[in-house]
């Protein structure tokens, strides 16, 4: 199944965009969906009619939804969320006030991506468009699985043992709510559907994210920044939309600003976002509502060519032998060396580029060995491990101290 995010700044147009490429992927044929992962949704809006949490038909080989949080957060967060809630009591939180605590940031976006997982695994679609939330956001829920699998593998053993130990003597004392069982095992289903989501968004081949953007200053900075995000996290960009540009044939003097303005900036785009391609999506003279408005757009933007292809095939990520050492090389764009640290802590490499950061288990092959040197050079980190040098101590032939 060919997986397709979108996502870019609030008001670029990211939905029109998503649902036309649903359109014209269900005109070439690709039983398709088109679901959106947005609290504000507005996808229902788009194709001119009432969406709900269940898939419904739009057209042929189309169907979309507008995920219901509030039953998917019953079906995977109830029962851990029952716990919390009853903590919270204990500690004299008042019930509604709990209620809404239980909830922890993020979850009713990340539940509403754990579809991606029901309908790869069904083998019932050959697409799915996601119309994600602002870009913001949707970097807080990319980046869950990693923090996720640290908690995972080193928080989540200690407590389920120390739930287990300090039951019989906390419940009957204090009468504190203790995790029990099921809890653990609801929070361990969680994580792996969260997992799983996470190798096949990864998964470069069939999965991508794409930028929707305007020609505007701040809209070109923000939209850097999540490419450079993106690619920390291991996610691949294959294309950026740069929505609303005003047409050739628009003469009008009112536009002649708005027009020179575009020029300028989406040159910068070209120089900012090489290689990736750049698709103009041209500033409709109608309002983008319903199937024909969308097919129109569809063949604005995309032309004659399958609007699912991948546009762009990149590595994210890669580790090759050189010699005797190991080089990890990760894309950084837009990112300054000032910008970006590291930290080996044991098997685990973080990397901090800006405000957000990025945890790597590393491969055996380099959990041996040490960093020996981290350059940022053309937009890309390369971080070269190398064999633990040996300390030589004792006595050297001549009895002298060896150094």
């Amino acid at each position: 199944m060919r997986t397709i995010l979108y996502t870019g700044k609030g008001g670029v147009g990211k939905t029109s965009v998503a649902a036309a490429t649903a359109v014209r992927a269900a005109e070439l044929g690709y039983r398709t969906v088109v679901m959106s992962t947005d609290p504000a949704h507005s996808l229902g809006d788009s194709l001119d009619m009432q969406l709900s949490g269940e898939l419904k038909p739009v057209m042929p080989n189309l169907w979309a939804q507008e995920v219901d949080v509030l039953r998917e957060l019953d079906l995977y967060w109830a029962t851990v969320r029952d716990w919390l809630v009853a903590l919270l009591r204990w500690q004299g939180v008042d019930q509604i006030v709990a209620d809404e605590l239980a909830v922890l940031p993020g979850m009713e976006e990340l539940v509403g991506l754990l579809y991606i997982t029901r309908y790869h695994d069904s083998g019932q679609y050959d697409v799915l468009i996601v119309d994600c939330a602002p870009t913001g956001e949707t970097l807080r829920l990319l980046s869950f699985p990693d923090v996720a699998r640290w908690y995972m593998e080193r928080i989540f053993p200690i407590e389920k043992r120390l739930a287990a130990a300090i039951a019989p003597v906390m419940k009957p004392i204090l009468n504190i709510p203790v995790p029990d069982d099921k809890v653990f095992a609801s929070m361990q289903s969680l994580f792996e559907e969260v997992d799983k989501m996470r190798r096949i968004l990864a998964d470069p081949d069939k999965s991508s994210v794409r930028l929707v953007m305007n020609a505007e200053k701040m809209v070109i900075k923000e939209t850097q920044r999540t490419y450079t995000y993106l690619n920390l996290y291991g996610y691949a960009t294959d294309v950026v939309v740069c929505n609303r540009i005003i047409p050739e044939r628009v003469t009008d003097p009112f536009f002649k600003m708005w027009k020179e303005s575009q020029k300028r900036y989406f040159g910068m785009i070209e120089e900012a976002f090489s290689p990736l391609p750049i698709l103009r999506a041209p500033l409709m003279d109608q309002e983008i509502v319903g199937v024909p408005a969308l097919k129109a757009f569809a063949k604005a933007v995309f032309g004659d060519e399958d609007a699912t292809r991948l546009y762009y095939h990149g590595q994210a990520q890669e580790i090759r032998k050189v010699n005797q050492d190991y080089v990890l090389s990760l894309p950084l764009p837009f990112v300054s060396r000032e910008q970006v640290s590291l930290l080996r802590a044991g098997t685990d490499l973080v990397i901090q580029a800006g405000n957000q950061r990025r945890t790597i288990n590393l491969p055996r092959a380099l959990a041996t060995l040490d960093v020996a040197e981290a350059k940022l050079d053309d937009g890309k980190l390369r971080v070269t491990f190398k064999r633990k040098t040996p300390e030589v101590t004792g006595k050297s032939q001549k009895g002298g101290r060896k150094k």
